[in-house]
Order: structure tokens, then C-alpha cells, then sequence
């Protein structure tokens, strides 16, 4: 029945602009747009022409009285920042929308396309832009300031060490900190014995560095002050602050005898075990078990027991039979085979072990291991003489060796790179200091290659030096454990800007 209904047509009136004449939709002026601008400028008594304080050094915007803002030009901090200096303004419109208008980056200047709303004659609402130009006055912030006058000023610096005879914690954590950009607030970074000192402007920000190292190691830090100065009229101080964090000594790869109340209270493990990973927890495997269990930070540190062996201490042997004993197991995202294993020293082929392992999946009767050797190790361990009539395994096995097969390519540039920190390097102890870095920052790397879990959380670079002509044979790399190209992210390839500005290493 409503089909059949007759429609009234709907027709729009129109009225004439009472200045012009021409013919528009009505309103409450009973004028055209034209002509309700001519009228009526609601950007009247708006500011056009602001200026602001620009830190060069750091590139932040002051905003008054004393809080300066860190921003990158046409980011959308600088644009609520340009928007907030005109706070009083807008008080009097309604802000539609704001955009930035390019301009030469060394022109000191900041144009900003403001839309705004007002209500104007009658009750018509009136929209209407127009341009702020910002002008960039530079004038260094108060941190800045401050290290023009003497670089070496600083208010809190955290020492960061970790009593090992290696700096393998140390690179892991240099390209955690750049990927998280933990250290951006720092002032100087030094590269100390046995660890790193950082130096910060700001008690807060070292703080915050510490809260950071406490979530992806485990550590345990104090801190101290010292007074610097003090004015009794108005009774202020001005303190220095240092923190000192220590990194656990437990190392990734590491021969571990437990403490028996810590082996107790993870459930009778080991007491032999390994750390098959250390971030904020510690990650123990029994080899003999292959039982997995956690020890976080507290925990540690309420034992603070040390190693039994360390990765300065790996042997190499050649295996010469494997028997398979027990179905795969996957713990935590690693695959485990049990395996009886027939082995003997690289360096001695008098004494054959008959071991078992844990490393059935990846081992072969030919292939090259690193293990520990106890058989000929001197164990001085204070928590090994604790447990009586413990027999020890002849060796433990840590990892598949692949020395043999990198010789080929020795030499060899690597399709990855790696970010280094702007860290002032330890001199003092001469060229065979450098030599040993040099080595263990090439063992590192190769723990990338072998280890994807350990390079998950890192940003690798693509190496622009790297020619896909100078790759070896198939044959020549053959099992030979590498980085793929598609982890390395297209966008975190540096520019030649970038590459020249930031120190790289292969």
C-alpha cells in the first residue's frame, strides 16, 4: 500500500544574499560565505607570528617556563607542541584541524595551517584557516649548556660490571641497549675492566638506565651520592649520584655445580647442569635428564654461587660414534635427543670417553663437539665437595663445533653487521688487550650465527660491503650455520648518512 502512496516532492529553498543578491541556501546571516568573510574575520586578534627557543645540540623546543621537549621536525610532539603555544587563542575558536606546511629545514622557520571554527552573526557558524609562522631562536638547554662548559659534568653514572674473564655479557647487552635506545640520554660512555660506565645529566634517567638492565639480566645494584655543593641561603645541594650494578657471573654455556638447598628447591636437579640461557632468569638444563628449570633474580642472588667451568674452557672433540637412547624432547623451543656418545680429544686420541649427551639431534659420527673436560680438569669447587660419592662424567658436551669448516671461509665478509655504542675504549692495557677484544667480539658474532634464539631480540644491518659473488661453493659451506638474508629487516638498512655517523662492526 505505500508503494501506491503519492510523494510530495521535497524541494530546497533558496534565498538572495542580502549584499551580493546571488542566490544560496539560507542561514542565519542571510549571506553568502563570500560575503560573511568580508564581513567577519574570526582570525582576528590571533597570533600569526610566534617565536620559540630551539636547543640545536639536542633539537628540543622549550615549553615555558623551564620544560624543554625533545622533537623531530614534522612529528606529530612538535606539531602538539606548536598547537599548545597558541593555548590562549584557540580559547576563542573551535579547532577543526592542524597540518604542518613544508618549509627549508636551515630556514628557521615553522609554518602551521590552523582550521578553526566561530560562531558569528545570528548564530552561523564560520570556518576559516590560515597560517602561524613559528621562528626557531636557538638557545641550549640547561643540560647542554652544562656539558659545553665541561663535557666530564655529570650528575648520576652507573658502573656496570660482571666478574668474568670475557666480554661476551657485554656485547649481547651493547645491542640490547641500542635496540631498546636505553642509553639515548646518556652523556659519555666509557669502556672499563671487567665492564661500562655510563654518565648521565639527570639523576632520572639513570634510574630509569638501571630499571632497564635489571629486566634483561640479572643483576643487583646500590647506589651512593656525594655532596657537591650547597647554598645555606636558599638551601639547595647539588649531589652526585652513582650506581653501581653487578651483572651475575653465570654465563650462557656455562658448567654449573648447584649448591645443594638450590638444588633442593628446584626439585633434586643436577647437581651438574648447564645455563642454556640468561636473561632477567637464569635457564638450567640437566644434561642427563634433560630436566629444564628457572632461577630468577632473587633466587641467584640469595646463593650467589659461581661456576664450575666457563666457556674460556670448552675442548674440542671428535666423535666418533652416536646411539640414539631416547625420542626427541623440545624444551622451551630447543630440540633434545639423548644419545650415548663415543668421543676423544682433538688434542689426545690416547683416551677414548664413552659419554652420553644431550646433543643426539645435531651430532654425527664424524662432526666436532665442544664440551668440558672433567676427566683432566682440577676442580677446586667449594659446593662439588659438598656432594660425597658423586661420580663425575668423564666430559659433558656443549655444542657442535664448526672451527674445521670455517677456516674455508675465513676472511670472508659477512652479509650482517652489528651498531656499536659512541663508548670510549680502555688503551691503557695496550695492543694484546685489543687482540683479545678482537677475538671475543668474532666468537660473538659466530654465536649469532649458530644460536637463532640468541638473535631474536638483537637488529641486525644489512653489510652494504658484502658481494653475493664472493659467497663459497655449496660444498665448501656445507652445514655451516649462517644468518638468512630475510631476518634482515629491509628497513633497518642503514643509510650512507647513517653508516658514516654511527660506528659499525662485522
Amino acid at each position: 500500500m505505500a508503494s501506491d502512496m503519492f510523494v510530495v516532492p521535497q524541494t530546497r529553498g533558496t534565498v538572495l544574499c542580502c549584499k551580493c543578491g546571488i542566490s544560496m541556501a539560507p542561514n542565519p546571516a542571510n549571506m553568502c560565505v563570500t560575503c560573511l568573510r568580508s564581513e567577519v574575520d574570526i582570525t582576528e586578534g590571533l597570533r600569526k607570528h610566534v617565536t620559540i627557543m630551539h636547543c640545536p645540540d639536542c633539537d628540543s623546543y622549550l615549553q615555558p617556563p623551564r620544560t624543554w621537549i625533545k622533537a623531530q621536525l614534522e612529528s606529530k610532539e612538535l606539531l602538539t607542541f606548536c598547537v599548545k603555544r597558541l593555548e590562549t587563542d584557540l580559547k576563542k575558536v573551535r579547532l577543526v584541524n592542524a597540518e604542518f606546511i613544508w618549509t627549508e629545514p636551515h630556514s628557521k622557520r615553522i609554518k602551521v595551517k590552523l582550521k578553526v571554527q566561530k560562531e558569528v552573526l545570528n548564530g552561523a557558524i564560520l570556518e576559516q584557516s590560515y597560517v602561524v609562522e613559528y621562528v626557531q631562536q636557538d638557545n641550549m638547554c640547561d643540560s647542554c649548556t652544562r656539558y659545553q662548559a665541561n663535557p666530564d659534568q655529570w650528575v648520576a653514572s652507573v658502573q656496570l660490571r660482571q666478574r668474568v674473564s670475557h666480554r661476551r655479557t657485554f656485547f649481547y647487552l651493547e645491542q640490547l641497549i641500542l635496540k631498546h635506545d636505553a642509553a639515548a640520554h646518556a652523556i659519555k660512555i666509557k669502556q672499563m675492566d671487567q665492564g661500562i660506565d655510563f654518565f648521565f645529566s639527570n639523576r632520572s634517567h639513570a634510574v630509569k638506565f638501571v630499571e632497564f638492565l635489571g629486566k634483561v639480566a640479572p643483576t643487583k645494584s646500590r647506589h651512593d651520592k656525594q655532596l657537591v655543593s650547597h647554598d645555606p641561603k636558599s638551601n639547595s645541594y647539588n649531589y652526585k649520584y652513582t650506581f653501581s650494578v653487578e651483572i651475575s657471573p653465570i654465563c650462557r654455556e656455562d658448567l654449573i655445580c648447584l649448591p645443594p638447598k638450590v638444588a633442593t628447591s628446584l626439585g633434586n636437579l643436577g647437581p651438574l647442569v648447564i645455563c642454556t640461557k640468561v636473561t632477567n632468569n637464569i635457564t638450567l638444563l640437566d644434561p642427563f635428564t634433560l630436566r629444564q628449570c628457572f632461577l630468577d633474580t632473587d633466587q641467584y642472588w640469595r646463593h650467589s654461587f659461581k661456576s664450575l667451568l666457563g666457556s674460556r674452557q670448552l675442548v674440542e672433540y671428535d666423535v666418533f660414534n652416536i646411539e640414539v637412547v631416547s625420542p626427541e624432547y623440545n624444551l622451551g623451543g630447543s630440540k633434545y635427543v639423548m644419545a650415548d656418545a663415543e668421543v676423544a680429544r682433538v688434542s689426545d686420541y690416547g683416551k677414548l670417553f664413552y659419554i652420553r649427551t644431550h646433543l643426539g639431534h645435531i651430532l654425527k659420527p664424524g662432526d666436532r663437539a665442544l664440551g668440558y673436560d672433567l676427566y683432566g680438569a682440577n676442580n677446586n669447587d667449594i659446593e662439588l665437595d659438598k656432594y660425597r660419592g658423586l661420580v663425575l662424567p668423564e666430559a659433558i658436551l656443549i655444542k657442535k663445533s664448526y672451527e674445521e669448516k670455517r677456516q674455508k671461509k675465513r676472511g670472508k665478509p659477512r652479509p650482517w653487521k652489528l651498531k656499536s655504542l659512541d663508548m670510549e675504549l680502555d688503551e691503557s692495557k695496550g695492543r694484546a688487550n685489543e687482540q683479545k677484544l678482537d677475538t671475543e667480539y668474532e666468537e660473538f658474532l659466530r654465536d649469532l650465527e649458530e644460536n637463532p634464539e640468541l638473535r631474536f631480540n638483537l637488529s641486525l644491518y644489512r653489510n652494504k660491503d658484502y658481494q653475493p659473488s664472493e659467497m663459497v661453493s655449496v660444498s665448501d659451506g656445507d652445514d655451516l650455520p649462517s644468518v638468512p638474508l630475510e631476518e634482515l629487516l629491509a628497513d633497518l638498512e642503514l643509510s650512507e648518512q647513517e653508516d658514516g655517523e654511527d660506528s659499525m662492526r662485522e
